[in-house]
């Protein structure tokens, strides 16, 4: 007898993010294969996959408060894809910049990142990553318990790392790395357990006007708050950060 191999279901929004997460690396390779990478192509791919990498992470961590504020619960479903992405375009950062670039010369190296504080951060933000995309998985989770969450919340450690990786390098326009910057701070806010109750409350009052403006208004305020608890449950128990 065959075994069965169940597929994972995807919904329409997850396919979409994981096409627009890998889209920059089909059009990195696209570029290669074409001799459209600039006069400097080392360079180029080494600023494209550190920007993807900063962007997708700002992103994972976006999830949680998109979900508390807006209600929308297809963003916790991608919350695990994007940083997992984020990770991914990262390695490719560092490959490109350890392999390439520095032929893997470890003398060549240790001077580099000794010697410039721009490394420096967009090492340490590497390696924070690193734990945190191998115990992304659920057995992971159901390993460390508690501390997995606690160990997930370097996450936004390692997000103003890469934010302040990013500026150190362009050195001259700040206005998308700060903006960046002001985003990940802003997400840091709402994690604050007073802030995210009020944002939390703010939604539940707002959808539940919107339901009792509808017909049949008190049967849909008895669904929601009954889903919102159910949902609160699990994701109290699952709460990715990365």
């Amino acid at each position: 007898m065959k075994e069965h191999i169940s597929l994972p279901k995807f919904t329409k929004f997850q396919i979409f993010v994981h096409l627009a997460a890998l889209m920059p690396l089909a059009w990195l390779v696209f570029d290669y294969l074409t001799d459209n990478l600039t006069f400097n192509p080392i360079q180029a791919a080494t600023f494209r996959t550190g920007r993807y990498a900063v962007i997708l992470l700002v992103l994972s961590l976006a999830c949680t408060p998109i979900n508390t504020i807006f209600g929308f619960r297809q963003a916790i479903k991608v919350r695990r894809a994007l940083g997992l992405y984020a990770f991914m375009y990262a390695s490719i950062h560092f490959l490109i910049f350890l392999g390439i670039d520095y032929r893997f010369d470890l003398r060549l190296i240790f001077e580099e990142i000794v010697g410039k504080r721009y490394i420096i951060a967009g090492f340490s933000a590497g390696l924070l990553l690193l734990p945190l995309a191998i115990t992304s998985t659920k057995g992971w989770m159901k390993r460390l318990g508690i501390r997995w969450k606690q160990l997930h919340k370097l996450a936004y450690l390692a997000g103003l790392l890469a934010v302040a990786h990013y500026i150190w390098v362009v050195k001259s326009d700040y206005r998308i790395p700060l903006a960046v910057g002001v985003i990940v701070v802003l997400l840091l806010v709402a994690r604050i357990p007073k802030v995210r109750k009020y944002l939390a409350n703010l939604s539940a009052k707002n959808k539940m006007k919107a339901l009792l403006s509808k017909r049949g208004g008190l049967l849909d305020v008895f669904n929601f708050r009954r889903d919102n608890q159910q949902e609160s449950s699990v994701y109290n128990s699952n709460d990715l950060e990365s």
